[in-house]
């Protein structure tokens, strides 16, 4: 496992924010910076599930198609989908073409409409700013305590696809922790 890795623009990241050039923009534009809005959230709670079982980096290349296909993860529009849409979904190639994913979204676009301070409120109670700084890739982790507790107040209030590992991406996607490794330019930056 590695620590921090210099880029080819002589700024440390972590190994995986060097690999593609997709990713060196989520690395350092995206990937921790603190999401608070219910959209925000619930547009990375879907991708985080729509990735499960894929590369990121395919999520990262289809991410125009799914806020175009998923009406910019306006959570009341999607609430409202229906059996023609699920269709439609399953037809576009510009997104992942999973029926059960799909059908997740759809449900967590209905679930967070129904949780009664907002889905904001909601996942930010598990957010964990004093956790150990990682310095090796192997220090990340991929379930914690608080994801584990995430995914079961999520799924408490009818959200689908959000095990522990999901949950956990999810608070690292949206800075409810900073997995940016120790040397990482990045570290510490959103605090």
């Amino acid at each position: 496992m590695s620590g921090a890795v210099m880029g080819e623009d002589g700024l440390a990241r972590c190994p995986w924010g060097v690999s593609a050039p997709d990713y060196v923009a989520y690395h350092d534009e995206e990937w921790g910076r603190p999401v608070t809005d219910d959209q925000g959230l619930y547009e990375r709670l879907c991708l985080e599930a729509f990735q499960s079982g894929l590369s990121w980096l395919t999520i990262l290349r289809k991410r125009e198609g799914f806020r175009e296909a998923f009406a910019g993860f306006d959570m009341g529009k999607v609430a409202a989908y229906g059996a023609d849409d699920v269709e439609r979904l399953l037809g576009d190639v510009r997104i992942v073409r999973n029926r059960a994913k799909i059908d997740a979204a759809i449900n967590n676009a209905r679930a967070a409409l129904e949780v009664p301070d907002g889905l904001g409120e909601l996942v930010w109670k598990y957010a964990d700013p004093g956790a150990a700084a990682p310095e090796t890739t192997a220090d990340v982790p991929a379930t914690t305590a608080g994801s584990k507790a995430l995914a079961k107040e999520l799924k408490r209030h009818g959200f689908r696809f959000v095990g522990p590992t999901t949950a956990y991406a999810l608070m690292q996607a949206c800075g409810l922790v900073d997995d940016h490794l120790v040397g990482c330019h990045r570290r510490g930056a959103y605090r």
